[in-house]
């Protein structure tokens, strides 16, 4: 199950797409890429590839709903993520929450490749699971790698249970079990985390070279956690003089 698109001077190209993954494009005033890709959800062996290239384009990319991870004896569910941006282009990615369900195993391998002209946002979400489970996945093994001129500037690399879920929240005695990460390669990366640290986001840091932001948000619910998103999103396009756009998600 596999997508692959190009992008070249803000014209697409399909160059591969392997059933049943399913997209949208739209183009009134920007691209934009809605996923269906993965159907009911991803079950145990599924290997989902997205890989999109932009030159000299922009992109904003969001999933039509959740991401449901089916609970598994043995195999992983694959998802491979593969973007690649040149020439001053620009990439908005904007994810719905993962939800893992009970004894679901997950493994993500997310790709960034970009030159220093180009910027981009993107969101990750993970829940605590189905309302009526509570961290009850199995494991969740994630590789997130983003490289900026040929050179790695930031690598995450985790294994985690739900187990370990679990006894950190009662330990810490919280209860935002949802979190977000967020990563942002920005126009200016200094100025803008000035701007998210005046909206109230403190959780924002710069890599050691400064050509990335980081930051970690926590809520109680879903909804909360994606105005928060979409405060700091809003603030993004804002910095690059792009008009708010609708995810045609009301």
């Amino acid at each position: 199950m596999s997508l692959s698109l190009n992008f070249t001077s803000q014209k697409a190209e399909l160059k591969r797409l392997k059933l049943p993954t399913r997209y949208y494009h739209f183009n009134d005033d920007e691209n934009y890429v809605k996923l269906l890709s993965i159907g009911e959800g991803i079950f145990p062996k599924d290997k989902i590839n997205l890989k999109i290239s932009l030159d000299s384009s922009d992109c904003i990319i969001s999933t039509e709903s959740a991401t449901k991870v089916y609970p598994s004896t043995k195999e992983f569910g694959i998802n491979r993520f593969d973007f690649r941006l040149q020439n001053s282009s620009n990439l908005e990615y904007i994810n719905d929450e993962l939800i893992l369900f009970k004894e679901a195993k997950y493994l993500q391998l997310f790709t960034l490749k970009t030159d220093s002209s180009s910027s981009f946002f993107y969101a990750d979400i993970i829940s605590s699971g189905r309302s009526f489970e509570h961290f009850d996945f199995t494991q969740m093994y994630a590789r997130n790698k983003f490289i900026i001129d040929g050179e790695l500037e930031y690598l995450e690399n985790f294994s985690i249970s739900g187990d370990f879920l679990k006894e950190y929240f009662i330990r810490h005695h919280s209860e935002s079990y949802v979190y977000a990460k967020v990563y942002v390669k920005s126009e200016d990366n200094i100025k803008f985390e000035e701007i998210l640290r005046g909206l109230g986001f403190n959780s924002f840091t710069l890599t050691r070279s400064k050509k990335m932001l980081i930051g970690v948000i926590t809520q109680k619910n879903i909804g909360k956690i994606k105005k928060m998103i979409h405060t700091i999103w809003t603030s993004y396009r804002e910095q690059r003089n792009a008009k708010p756009f609708n995810l045609g998600k009301q």
